[in-house]
């Protein structure tokens, strides 16, 4: 058990002195209990002058001085309750203070424990294990799966599959081939390789990193108390007026008197207080803030500097699409792929596993099976050889023209490629990319509420993938390709212009972090560095806690000042009353209780959630119908998703042939019309009565009308197309599939981001995060509805209410 802090210590002994002094005092023993008081504020006294010291070796004189002066003037006029009373508040407020910014910067004992600290080096002709700092420029390192790359180099001969995410950001693996240059810090994610050293470890790349945290939370200034900025203004009134009152009325008794009422405890309390329990409600919200002074920046902040991979995306690859040739099923392709990766270690198979698994296909148990790292993985399931990676892999002669097409499309959404061959012909491809987070929009529009005047992305991502998120979240500016030390330099220069908060996940984000005024990760899925770098960590998978804690932070800081002005007011008043003769130093330091006391009480409100409009929460079983919508649509995305292939048969294949495509769409459009249903009928009277108001979803229930009246036109077509349809018919149906993918898309999206998240509300304290679900890609969504627009939404629930028999 860790031994009691000296400043705990102090305000317990203060506490105890005053109390002890009041018992001795009821006891008769008058003398005794003077006595003891002295001996308090003498304490506080000499505590009171060590801080001011301190203060002046730092460069700062504050309201300590005061306390001084009021503590030395009751002893020397003998006010011994005046100067204990003084010495437990001093000493009180002091710890409070204490408590609130101790949690600072932890130190970087995770980013080094990551670093890496030994090297397999060839030497003689055998492998041996020696520290990182002992290989030099032109060694032969070998780098098993899994090993953290010790130094920077060039790939000696193959190919290797790294996850580069700690050093650029970069969330998909990246395969590298002989001479490419490999970062240190980097992770082997496929078979061993060898690399040959460029450069020694203390010269590294991954070295750096940790060079530029170190430099940056060396540099950061310390925290100043809100306290010493208004004991600026209110020290020198306090002396003046003090020294006014001895020299007019002849009694020192009124200086003191004057010293005692304008003892900052008002000051003291009102900041640690407000901003401890700003960092209490914080934490009610997930989100941990690293001492008071954090949370007093954040407030302030003006530009949002903010990482994309895994910040405002998921992190992580997830299936957005798959591509099949003439006569392969979707589901045959996704299979076939999902049973050979369950023994791959790769990201990309991970997630094809996981999307197949979703889908609701059963993998099956695979054999004879074999990797080749930067080509692919082969195997057998059940009677067909299967093969899985890139084109020509996949198969041995792939269809030229249609392998550009998938290439294309996947340049175009950003994606990438994973090919599927079965039996030696090439089958299908299976694109995978880095979604957007569903509440990602939302919570930028909420900071822009709060008052972030600009807003600015900084990647290691390509400049097209980058845009594209920008564009989603309404980013001012988008920097992409940046290194670590790049980002750091732009946190350095978008601080210098007005107060910044630089918000990122990885490694590569911790020198951006540290250098910002405000560092906020999210740590949730083990960031280590970037949270030991950050002032504030967001402990919880949801970006949305980050308009959160500004709503917090703000409101923090305005509770502060609000307590610390009202304190100052009140002081004065008394100040004036005592310099005048009416207020002695013992009832001005009983009045001061009450200062104080009604300070505690105002700078406590910072607990409560205050005014901050957040969504309201729905009732638990509309929130379990939520849920329950929610589901289906994940169920939904991949059968949306098909929509353009399926318009691309409707095209290409005769109508004898379309049969099982007809078959496919038309238990589709069933699945889709019953949930649009279940929307307009049950979820949005549900959002509507949460929200207060039918406009929320009243757009939204146009688009309902809109995908049911284009699923009747489909729906109407297909059994011509499956018989006799002319190319007229075809093609029109072809449109209408491809209008009909692009409107669900948009709906599913919208839905997902506005109104999903209120199911989550229960969980959560009350306010709306992301749950983690969504589109494969995108932002998410939300529940909607119209009322009023023009023809539809209450002639489309007139219509549905026949349908049901309503009437």
């Amino acid at each position: 058990m860790s031994a009691p802090r000296p400043r705990t210590v102090l305000t317990g002994a203060s506490a105890a002195g005053l109390a002890a002094g009041a018992l001795l005092h009821v006891a008769g023993a008058s003398a005794e209990g003077d006595a003891v008081w002295v001996a308090v504020a003498a304490a506080g006294a000499v505590a009171a002058a060590w801080w001011v010291v301190e203060g002046l070796r730092r460069g700062r004189f504050g309201t300590d001085v005061i306390a001084l002066f009021a503590l030395a003037g009751t002893i020397a006029v003998g006010e011994a309750l005046a100067g204990a009373v003084i010495a437990v508040m001093l000493t009180g407020g002091r710890l409070l203070e204490d408590r609130a910014s101790r949690r600072a910067h932890a130190d970087l004992g995770a980013l080094l424990e990551r670093a890496p600290t030994t090297a397999r080096v060839e030497r003689g002709g055998s492998l041996v294990t020696v520290a990182a700092e002992e290989v030099r420029v032109g060694d032969l390192v070998v780098v098993a799966n899994g090993e953290t790359v010790p130094v920077d180099g060039r790939l000696e001969d193959g190919s290797a599959v790294l996850d580069e995410a700690a050093v650029t950001g970069e969330p998909l693996p990246v395969e590298r081939h002989t001479d490419d240059a490999l970062a240190s810090g980097v992770v082997n994610a496929g078979p061993a390789f060898r690399l040959r050293a460029t450069t020694e470890a203390r010269d590294s790349t991954y070295a750096a990193i940790i060079a530029l945290v170190r430099e940056a939370e060396a540099g950061s200034a310390p925290f100043v108390r809100m306290a010493d900025r208004y004991a600026a203004v209110f020290l020198p009134i306090t002396v003046v007026l003090a020294a006014a009152s001895w020299l007019l009325s002849g009694d020192p008794v009124r200086a003191v008197a004057v010293l005692v009422v304008a003892t900052p405890c008002p000051l003291i309390l009102a900041a640690p207080i407000a901003f401890t329990s700003g960092m209490s409600r914080s934490a009610r919200r997930g989100v941990i803030v690293k001492g008071g002074d954090a949370l007093e920046r954040l407030a302030r902040a003006r530009t949002l500097l903010f990482d994309k991979t895994g910040t405002v995306t998921a992190g992580s690859p997830r299936l957005t699409g798959i591509a099949t040739v003439e006569g392969v099923g979707v589901e045959e392709a996704l299979t076939a792929a999902a049973s050979l990766d369950q023994f791959s270690p790769h990201t990309l198979a991970a997630a094809i596993v996981r999307a197949a698994r979703e889908r609701g296909l059963s993998p099956a148990m695979p054999a004879d099976v074999v990797e080749v790292p930067g080509s692919g993985i082969a195997g057998r399931v059940g009677e067909v050889r299967v093969r899985v990676g890139k084109a020509a892999w996949a198969a041995p002669d792939p269809p030229r023209e249609w392998v550009a097409h998938v290439r294309a499309r996947a340049q175009h959404e950003d994606a990438v490629t994973v090919f599927v061959g079965l039996g030696g012909r090439m089958a299908g491809a299976l694109l995978l990319h880095d979604p957007l987070r569903p509440d990602a929009p939302r919570t930028f529009r909420l900071l822009r509420q709060a008052g972030i005047d600009r807003m600015v992305m900084a990647t290691g991502d390509r400049a097209p993938a980058a845009a594209v998120i920008g564009d989603y979240v309404g980013a001012d500016q988008v920097h992409a390709e940046q290194s670590p030390q790049a980002k750091a330099e732009l946190a350095r220069a978008e601080n210098s212009r007005a107060p910044t908060v630089m918000v990122g996940d990885g490694v590569n984000d911790a020198p951006a972090l540290a250098c910002a005024g405000v560092g906020v990760a999210l740590g949730a899925r083990g960031a280590t560095a970037s949270s030991q770098a950050a002032d504030i960590v967001i402990a919880v998978d949801r970006l949305a806690r980050l308009a959160d804690v500004l709503a917090i932070a703000r409101r923090t800081r305005l509770i502060a000042r609000q307590s610390a002005f009202a304190g100052m007011g009140l002081s004065l008043a008394a100040m004036v009353a005592a310099a005048l003769g009416y207020l002695p130093p013992v009832a001005g330091a009983v009045f001061q209780e009450v200062v104080d006391v009604a300070v505690i009480l105002n700078a406590l409100r910072a607990l409560a959630s205050g005014g901050w409009r957040r969504p309201p929460a729905l009732r638990r079983e509309e929130a379990d119908l939520v849920r329950r919508l929610d589901a289906e649509h994940r169920a939904l995305w991949p059968r949306i998703e098909r929509l353009p292939q399926a318009a691309d048969s409707v095209v290409r294949l005769p109508p004898g042939r379309l049969g099982p495509v007809a078959e496919e769409l038309a238990d589709f459009l069933d699945d889709l019309v019953r949930h649009e249903r279940t929307d307009e009928r049950k979820l949005y009277p549900a959002v509507d009565r949460a929200l207060r108001t039918s406009e929320a979803t009243a757009t939204m229930s146009r688009a309902h009308a809109e995908i049911n009246a284009a699923a009747r036109r489909v729906q109407e077509l297909l059994p011509r197309l499956a018989d006799t349809g002319t190319d007229e018919e075809r093609h029109r149906a072809a449109e209408l599939l491809l209008g009909l993918h692009a409107l669900l898309r948009l709906h599913f999206a919208q839905e997902e981001e506005n109104y999903h998240a209120l199911a989550t509300a229960l969980e959560s304290g009350g306010d709306a995060g992301e749950d983690g679900t969504g589109p494969p890609e995108g932002p998410g969504g939300g529940v909607p509805r119209p009322r009023r627009g023009p023809g539809g939404p209450s002639r489309l629930r007139h219509r549905r209410r026949m349908e049901a028999g309503g009437g």
